[in-house]
């Protein structure tokens, strides 16, 4: 059996074609069921991030099973075949190689952002969970998670800003001037916001409003940041006061729609609105982006800022890699 990925990310795929394979945390146990069934091999799991999906699955025919998911990603996506220009393709220690990059932080937008590990993890555990690992993922999942910890141990990958919820926050403030005494509204109450909520405490942010569909989680996270629950049908009365509104809920569609900012631009006095969306897919119509004094930045965005952050770390980067090569060499895993 071979280890096998099927992948693409911020380098390689814009945001409109990422959010046609993003895949919700809650389902990622099933989508590992279906990935593996899709492609007619026993082992599947699938990480999908705001930067990221990526299949990875145990198969005889290694580049055969690649090429024949790709064609049946096509028509679930209903997307025509140039889609294809945008995946990567990895197969036995490559693909063992690349999994250990993406833990480490060294394939992410941010370098070596901390979220990823997590987030490859609970993919591993929703994967297992349902049934759809067997010794070839278990044993190079459990391995890359014990590299990637020594590469953020034994390296300084990890210094300064590294998570994307602070990168969305510098940016708010770069187009704000400062965050003090701002007011802000943060739609969704995961991980990522709050990270992104926390990054915008420390920053000065006066008030927080947090919405989110399961009103007793915005209300643990308002409580957390000393702000203000929302009830999600009422998120778009408080446009009217803030400034900010940095959205990550996992929709599978946009929440925010170009009309209900109209509706509340008056009332604003036609003061400036920020609009930063973290989410894959998109929260936020691209149309609100449109409106005179209403800025819109969505998670690609903030590869500009990554850069200034991952330019700081590049000498780190042969480091991990001497590690990542080191420590695979240790262990003889399966499907390499």
């Amino acid at each position: 059996m071979q280890l096998v990925c099927l992948g693409l990310n911020h380098r390689t795929a814009p945001v409109e074609v990422r959010e046609r394979f993003a895949v919700g945390t809650p389902k990622l146990g099933e989508a590992a069921v279906e990935i593996a069934e899709l492609a007619g091999v026993g082992e599947g799991l699938v990480v999908s991030t705001c930067n990221r999906t990526e299949f990875y699955l145990a198969a005889e025919e290694g580049m055969g099973t690649i090429g024949l998911l790709e064609q049946q990603l096509a028509q679930v996506t209903q997307l025509d075949e140039r889609v294809a220009d945008h995946f990567y393709r990895k197969v036995g220690a490559d693909a063992a190689v690349h999994l250990c990059r993406v833990v480490s932080g060294l394939d992410s937008m941010v370098l070596g952002e901390t979220e990823i590990f997590g987030q490859v993890k609970q993919a591993y555990q929703a994967a297992h969970a349902a049934g759809s690992t067997g010794n070839v993922l278990n044993r190079v999942f459990q391995r890359a998670f014990a590299i990637g910890k020594k590469v953020r141990t034994d390296t300084a990958i990890q210094e300064g800003s590294t998570s994307i919820g602070n990168i969305a926050v510098e940016l708010a403030e770069k187009i704000f001037g400062h965050l003090k005494d701002s007011e802000v509204m943060v739609l969704g109450a995961g991980e990522m916001s709050r990270l992104t909520a926390k990054a915008l405490v420390s920053r000065g942010a006066r008030s927080i409003f947090v919405a989110n569909r399961s009103y007793d989680r915005a209300v643990e996270l308002a409580e957390e940041m000393g702000g203000k629950a929302v009830r999600f049908d009422d998120w778009h009365t408080v446009l009217t006061r803030v400034d900010v509104v940095i959205s990550s809920t996992g929709a599978p569609h946009a929440i925010v729609q170009r009309e209900q900012v109209e509706k509340v631009r008056r009332a604003r006095k036609y003061r400036p609105l920020f609009f930063i969306d973290i989410a894959v897919p998109r929260d936020i119509d691209a149309g609100v982006g449109e409106i005179e004094e209403v800025y819109l930045y969505d998670i690609d965005t903030l590869e500009q800022l990554a850069d200034e952050a991952r330019a700081k770390r590049q000498l780190q980067i042969a480091h991990c890699e001497r590690i990542i090569e080191s420590e695979l060499l240790k262990t003889q895993l399966p499907g390499m």
